[in-house]
């Protein structure tokens, strides 16, 4: 592990955000995987996730994202340390709402019925990846916001720390792929295709995790604001997407001790790798 954090600390942070969220996408991928063996998941099994998923995205939030811009602040503006992190948490937020509002998605466990967005045609499977490809954004913005803004060598954010998030959003990934795509093949799509849709869902995460590192490497008096943005983003969308999903059955508990289990995980990554 020191190896890799230090070769990452020696390339150019955008590149060390390509290849962080290649290795967060290709957990998706591997997640994905699963349906070559399985055909059915328990519900308590997917709820389990979903809830892992959501405790691993708010300790991120906090830890790697929030409490970063907080201490950038305190340099940066001495008088409202608070103001950039409230600033960008709250744009953030507002971005996956426009966004929620825009893009014809739906949530796992919801019926056809309840889709999201601008009307359209689409079929349920196409609505389903976007639904998961709208949190995978935040996810990727958060990594490449982090590496760039441990490359530039901001109090409060280091590579270890932004090694610590990627590997944190990736293992909530693996589950994540999973539930993509074997929802996909209950309904009777083959393993290949659920398999293809179920990565296809964290494409985005390469793609945003280099466009956050080249937005606060070139535009460096962003960083606070930029890191609280994809902390506000990532908590939209677990309480609008990710807590809702888990709470349509009877295995409520199931998810909330995930939603523990991840946060410990992601806490434990933060702290013990930083």
């Amino acid at each position: 592990m020191d190896a890799i954090i230090e070769y990452l600390g020696s390339i150019s942070p955008v590149l060390a955000a390509f290849y962080a969220t290649m290795f967060t996408w290709g957990l998706t991928a591997a997640g994905a995987g699963l349906v070559f063996f399985f055909k059915t998941m328990h519900r308590g099994v997917l709820d389990g996730m979903l809830g892992f998923t959501g405790g691993v995205m708010v300790a991120a939030s906090f830890w790697s994202l929030l409490n970063p811009a907080i201490e950038m602040s305190e340099t940066m503006y001495p008088n409202m340390p608070w103001m950039p992190a409230a600033v960008g948490f709250f744009l953030g937020a507002i971005f996956l709402f426009g966004l929620d509002k825009i893009m014809p998605h739906l949530h796992i466990n919801f019926k056809e019925s309840e889709k999201e967005g601008v009307k359209t045609e689409w079929h349920k499977t196409t609505l389903l990846v976007l639904a998961i490809t709208l949190h995978n954004i935040p996810e990727g913005l958060a990594v490449g916001v982090l590496f760039g803004a441990a490359g530039l060598g901001m109090d409060g954010a280091t590579i270890a720390g932004a090694v610590a998030l990627a590997i944190g959003i990736g293992i909530q990934n693996f589950p994540e792929g999973f539930a993509v795509a074997m929802p996909l093949r209950r309904q009777g799509i083959s393993r290949r295709k659920s398999f293809y849709y179920g990565q296809l869902s964290a494409v985005v995460e390469p793609v945003f995790g280099v466009l956050g590192a080249l937005a606060v490497v070139y535009m460096e008096p962003i960083l606070p604001y930029a890191l609280a943005f994809a902390a506000g983003a990532m908590i939209y969308v677990v309480v609008e997407e990710v807590i809702p999903e888990t709470q349509r059955d009877k295995y409520t508990d199931v998810a909330v001790l995930g939603f523990i289990g991840g946060f410990l995980v992601m806490m434990i990554l933060d702290v013990g790798l930083s």
